[in-house]
């Protein structure tokens, strides 16, 4: 391990941080606690809430689950948050790690920071920015240098082990065995069997914050596993060498909706024609959709789970052709049974095209053709999803967003305190003022469910 990743690691403090980074830190935490909330309510954030409050008891370091109120272990903590916001696929990710940063990076830090009680707001945000940087160069190191399509939590539970080694203070040759350890026990699932049969497994970012977690405190108590090559490696030094230079959280996307990134081009295109000709999906006999591979092989038209729906094309570019909106409900079981939307997916032809095939990942493309029933055919421009970092996101756009998904979810009284401390962490608030609205949160989801 490099020196200079290590002092970047260890030194890196709030006032380093350039004002556009920071800002960025807290759009990103904001987009993440609004797919937490809404996540909550499904059923694999229950079960996986429910498996670490059995089996990952608190010892003497102690973490809350989000929007649970139940007391886990820092690991337990980390796993449940990582897949609870995993449960609703609306989290920032990014191209070339094909993968998500945030959604692993944020309840590990979290977890410990509560467990080893540094509550300063500045060094919470801190440690977000410091998981978005390693977490990103990790991803790209591990695609670049093995042949698989790994899930995030292969390479996240390399950024979480550092945060972990930052937070505990270990030194150098500790710091390096909890990446090494992290690296070897993180997932390395093949996120295509997942795209082919959609589980509740997802993206594994949830069991890579607990590897990455974990991996601290063995490292901690002597366990060994360095070096993890994916930092050491002589070819992906150059990934590392821009560390502090570089900042590679302006390279997230934002999802403007809840379903794989593959699927979003298409979905655009579909609301953009919709809203350009004023139509009504009944004005339409079919939909043609020409993608690339990946999108093409989200495959389910018929989804019986909201994880067949999130990782699905047809269903949710039918949802938006009946609808016209892609949200939370649109990948819930009452859209399932809707007719309009199954006729719309059933009928649908997907096909791949070379020259979109040839753009990813570093771009997602996809263009539609609605067949309408007079005769006419409206076709696209080639169409890339909202709010790439090339176009990025508005403040106002991830607060509309945050409460569409957090009001529903645990009230919007809860949603507006919550907004206002992630606008003034680190200044004016700290992280002890957003686990306290967390606690608040999860009693508020608690009586919306009692009243649903």
């Amino acid at each position: 391990m490099a020196t200079s990743f290590y002092d970047f690691l260890h030194d890196l403090k709030f006032t380093d941080l350039p004002p556009d980074v920071v800002r960025y830190a807290r759009r990103w935490l904001l987009d993440l606690i609004g797919v937490a909330a809404g996540g909550s309510t499904t059923g694999l954030s229950r079960i996986i809430r429910d498996h670490a409050a059995e089996h990952f008891g608190p010892g003497r370091r102690r973490a809350h689950m989000l929007f649970d109120g139940r007391i886990v272990s820092p690991a337990g903590a980390a796993l449940a948050g990582g897949m609870t916001i995993d449960a609703l696929d609306g989290h920032d990710g990014h191209k070339l790690t094909k993968g998500h940063v945030g959604c692993g990076v944020f309840p590990a830090a979290l977890a410990l920071a509560e467990a080893e009680e540094q509550l300063s707001g500045e060094d919470f945000l801190t440690s977000l920015v410091l998981g978005y940087e390693i977490g990103t160069r990790a991803g790209i190191a591990l695609h670049r240098t093995v042949p698989d399509y790994h899930t995030s939590g292969a390479w996240v539970a390399v950024a979480c082990a550092a945060l972990g080694a930052r937070t505990l203070g270990l030194d150098q040759k500790r710091t390096r065995e909890a990446i090494g350890i992290a690296e070897y026990h993180g997932p390395r699932s093949q996120m295509m069997r997942c795209i082919d049969h959609p589980t509740m497994l997802k993206d594994g970012s949830g069991w890579g914050a607990m590897a990455g977690v974990s991996a601290t405190y063995l490292a901690a108590d002597g366990f060994t596993g360095a070096p993890a090559i994916t930092v050491e490696g002589d070819d992906v030094a150059d990934l590392w060498g821009d560390l502090g230079s570089n900042w590679r959280i302006f390279e997230q996307y934002f999802k403007a909706y809840p379903v794989c990134r593959w699927a979003q081009p298409p979905v655009q295109a579909v609301m953009d024609l919709r809203a350009e000709h004023g139509l009504a999906s009944e004005d339409v006999e079919r939909i043609e959709v020409v993608t690339f591979h990946q999108s093409l092989r989200l495959a389910t038209r018929r989804p019986t789970t909201t994880e067949q729906a999130q990782y699905s094309t047809a269903f949710p570019v039918a949802a938006a052709m009946v609808r016209g909106r892609v949200g939370a409900a649109e990948v819930a079981e009452d859209a399932f049974a809707d007719p309009e939307i199954m006729r719309l997916a059933d009928s649908m032809i997907v096909t791949e095209t070379d020259d979109y095939n040839a753009a990813f990942p570093a771009h997602r493309i996809a263009h539609v053709t609605l067949v309408l029933k007079a005769g006419r055919r409206l076709t696209s421009a080639p169409t890339e999803a909202r709010f790439d970092p090339e176009h990025p996101v508005g403040d106002a756009d991830v607060r509309e967003k945050f409460h569409t998904l957090a009001g529903p979810s645990i009230g919007q009284g809860a949603a507006h305190a919550i907004e206002r401390i992630v606008a003034e962490i680190g200044v004016r608030t700290g992280l002890a003022d957003l686990l306290s609205e967390f606690r608040c949160g999860a009693a508020s989801k608690d009586r919306v469910s009692e009243k649903t």
